[in-house]
């Protein structure tokens, strides 16, 4: 299990990605719009940079929903080789066949 303080900060992080997301998504259009006047754009990187970090999506980590493992992540299933190991073990995914010879 992962410690409760870096999964409860990963939580936080996925928050303000949230709410922040909108305004970022404004911002950086108008970095990116080569129409615009050179100080229109640097008004608004000096408001993108002003965002809080954490509100950035790349900030998020990838975690076991399960276990809250950060390494040997599924996307497709959110969790980690070990606990889907575990679960299918028990049988508890379907579809699933679990060599063992």
């Amino acid at each position: 299990m992962a410690k409760k303080s870096s999964v409860e900060k990963n939580e936080h992080r996925r928050k303000l990605v949230k709410s922040y997301a909108g305004k970022r998504s404004r911002l950086k259009a108008l970095v990116n719009d080569k129409e615009l006047p050179i100080e229109e754009r640097f008004a608004a990187v000096l408001k993108l940079a002003q965002l809080p970090r954490n509100s950035a999506k790349v900030r998020i980590r990838n975690r076991c929903e399960i276990t809250g493992r950060p390494r040997a992540y599924y996307r497709k299933l959110k969790m980690s080789r070990i606990a889907l190991r575990e679960l299918g073990s028990q049988g508890q995914i379907p579809g699933l066949v679990k060599s063992s010879w």
